[in-house]
């Protein structure tokens, strides 16, 4: 019983950790170069609550990768970027 328990928590891990090998790939390194307002626009259905606030204007002059707050590091990726990649994808 120990043995299939073991058998079943390895093959659940090993199908939990390998979800991240089928994300979408931008096919390139470094950042996505992906625009959230070139996918969900000024309004509609799947924009985001706040998505054209001053707020979220404000912080797009400053968050990673936006110049020159990513100190010139080409390896700046924000979560913004990803998350905007991962939506147009879907």
């Amino acid at each position: 019983m120990k043995r299939i328990t073991a058998i079943v928590l390895a093959l659940g891990a090993i199908t939990l950790f390998s979800f991240p090998v089928y994300a979408n790939s931008t096919g390139n390194q470094g950042q996505p170069n992906q625009s959230c307002q070139s996918f969900f626009g000024d309004a509609g259905p799947f924009t985001p609550s706040g998505f054209n606030t001053v707020g979220f204007n404000h912080a797009e002059t400053v968050y990673a990768g936006a110049q020159p707050q990513n100190s010139n590091n080409p390896a700046a990726v924000s979560q913004y970027d990803v998350a905007c990649f991962q939506a147009a994808s879907h």
